[in-house]
C-alpha cells in the first residue's frame, strides 16, 4: 500500500470574466466565455507550448482554490438532482473533492505575446478568475470522445435555458460595456439563461428576489418573472 505524499505546484493562472462561483456555468462550453492563461515563473518557457497549435481543444487541470480550505465531503448535493439530493463525491464534479482538483475541456484559441510574456487563450471556460492551473493536456477526439458513453444524470433535470431580457433603461450602459468587453451582452445572456440560482429554486418561475452575479468588474442584478430572466441592474464593482 502506497502512503507517499505528492506535492503539486501551479504552473499558471487563468483570467476569466467570472469573479465569483455563483456566476459560473455548470460545465465548460455552456457560456462561450473566454480566458487567458498566464504562466508562472519557472514554467514560462514558450518551448512548453511548442506544437499546441495542432489541437483544437485542451484539457485544463486546476485547483478549486476557493473551496479547498473547507475540506472535502464523502457525499455532496448534486445540482442536476435538484440540489437537495446527496450522492457520492466521486460520482459528481463537485468542488469538495479529496484533492480539490478539477478538469475542463476548453477550445484552444491560440498563443499571444502580452508584455513580453506568453499567454494561451482559451474559450468555453467555466473557471473563476485567478484559478491556479496545474497542467494542460491536448484533447484527443479518438480517445476522449467515447461514442457509447452514458451518464445517469441524463434522466434528471437538464440545464435550464431561460429567456433573458434587459430593462430598456440599461441600453446605454450595455453599449458602453460592449465597447469595453466585446461580447459582453451575449456572455451575460448565456450565463443567466442557465439560471444561476440554487438548484432547489430553479423550478420557481416567479421569484421577486433580486439575485446578483459578477462578470468582469460589473455587478448584474436580475429577477425571474413568468419564467423570464430580467436584468434590472448593472453596476460597476
Amino acid at each position: 500500500m502506497m502512503t507517499d505524499n505528492y506535492s503539486i505546484s501551479p504552473i499558471a493562472t487563468i483570467n476569466t470574466p467570472f469573479k465569483q462561483k455563483f456566476a459560473i456555468p455548470r460545465q465548460p462550453s455552456l457560456a462561450n466565455a473566454k480566458g487567458s492563461i498566464s504562466f508562472l515563473p519557472g514554467f514560462d518557457d514558450p518551448a512548453m507550448l511548442e506544437g499546441i497549435e495542432g489541437f483544437s481543444h485542451l484539457w485544463l487541470l486546476f485547483i478549486f482554490h476557493q473551496t479547498l480550505p473547507r475540506g472535502w465531503k464523502s457525499k455532496v448535493k448534486a445540482p442536476r438532482l435538484g440540489g437537495n439530493v446527496t450522492t457520492g463525491v466521486l460520482a459528481t464534479r463537485s468542488t469538495h473533492r479529496p484533492n480539490g482538483i478539477g478538469m475542463s475541456a476548453v477550445r484552444n484559441l491560440g498563443i499571444e505575446i502580452k508584455k513580453d510574456r506568453t499567454v494561451l487563450n482559451v474559450g468555453g471556460v467555466d473557471l473563476v478568475d485567478a484559478t491556479p492551473i496545474v497542467d494542460i493536456k491536448p484533447y484527443l477526439p479518438y480517445s476522449d470522445n467515447v461514442d457509447d458513453a452514458t451518464d445517469s444524470l441524463s434522466t434528471h433535470s437538464g440545464i435550464p435555458a431561460r429567456r433573458v431580457e434587459f430593462e430598456k433603461i440599461l441600453a446605454s450602459k450595455l453599449s458602453e460595456l460592449e465597447r469595453k468587453y466585446v461580447g459582453f451582452k451575449a456572455l451575460c445572456k448565456n450565463v443567466l439563461s442557465q439560471d444561476p440560482r440554487p438548484a432547489y429554486k430553479q423550478h420557481i418561475d416567479d421569484d421577486p428576489k433580486t439575485y446578483k452575479v459578477a462578470l468582469y468588474d460589473v455587478d448584474i442584478g436580475f429577477v425571474i418573472h413568468k419564467g423570464v430572466v430580467t436584468v434590472t441592474q448593472i453596476n460597476q464593482l
